[in-house]
């Protein structure tokens, strides 16, 4: 069964898209089905893989209508990669989804065959803590929070944290935080390397060991409706972005033994009493 990851942070501007995308290429390049699912307004990650921002059905109406995930998908350019397209309409969303009783599972409920169809789907979320960021935290298994490498950017990680404490606690207590990755590192500055020790002090299991450097060719990518890792393959960003889909795997597989792990100790009396001692 595939994993759906929300790639989330309510502050703008902190690579939310650009790693969602670059993710989904590396891992649809080792030959796995994946699935992006645009859920910001600007319509980021659609223009990025070179779609058109009024296409539909879209995630629009998978929040608000009665499309389904599977449904919306198509095929984003490179081979195994697939898009649900963000939408104009998506900008209302925020204001339609609170007068819609239980508004908070739509998207969930919308997702139906995804995880069989899929080995990976990311929900890139737009730069809000509202209702359809919500939808994203409520639906997804884990979520992977990318942190701009500025003083301003540890403030809205730290009040994000509060939000997935608040979502875990009332709509989706499953819901596990992979990993805080930090990007448009500039490794010139010394704010960059301070931020970065800051992190690394404060969330030491969380930050990834992958950081993504601040890279023109990462920058200019979208507008040629690419991923870097397929515009630029010998740049330091789509290095970067492949180390760091590599130790995403890593991570996920470490996960899953654990959990593993966890349902042997709970089925086996014996177990149980060696994991408690």
């Amino acid at each position: 069964m595939g994993s759906v990851y929300a790639i989330a942070n309510q502050k703008g501007g902190v690579g939310k898209t650009t790693t969602a995308v670059n993710i989904a290429a590396c891992a649809a390049a080792s030959g796995s089905q994946v699935l992006i699912c645009d859920l910001d307004p600007q319509c980021n990650a659609t223009v990025a893989l070179g779609l058109d921002r009024d296409v539909r059905p879209s995630s629009y109406d998978c929040l608000i209508g009665d499309r389904s995930v599977a449904e919306a998908a198509r095929p984003a350019g490179p081979d195994n990669l697939w898009i649900v397209p963000a939408n104009r309409d998506l900008a209302g969303a925020a204001v339609e989804l609170p007068r819609i009783e239980g508004s908070d599972r739509n998207l969930r409920q919308m997702l139906g065959p995804v995880r069989e169809r899929f080995a990976l789907t990311l929900l890139d979320c737009p730069p809000s803590l509202g209702p359809v960021t919500v939808n994203a935290l409520v639906a997804a298994d884990r979520v992977i929070v990318p942190v701009q490498a500025e003083y301003l950017a540890l403030e809205g990680l730290v009040q994000f944290l509060d939000t997935l404490q608040l979502v875990r606690r009332e709509l989706n207590p499953a819901l596990v935080l992979t990993g805080v990755v930090i990007t448009m590192h500039d490794e010139r500055t010394r704010l960059a390397h301070d931020v970065e020790r800051e992190l690394r002090d404060h969330f030491p299991e969380l930050v990834f060991r992958t950081v993504i450097p601040r890279n023109v060719r990462v920058a200019e990518a979208p507008s040629f409706g690419l991923p870097v890792v397929e515009h630029a393959p010998g740049s330091r960003g789509s290095a970067a972005y492949r180390e760091l889909a590599d130790e995403l795997a890593e991570r996920e597989g470490a996960s899953r033994v654990s959990v593993e792990r966890s349902n042997d100790a709970q089925a086996s009396p014996k177990a149980q009493v060696e994991v408690e001692k």
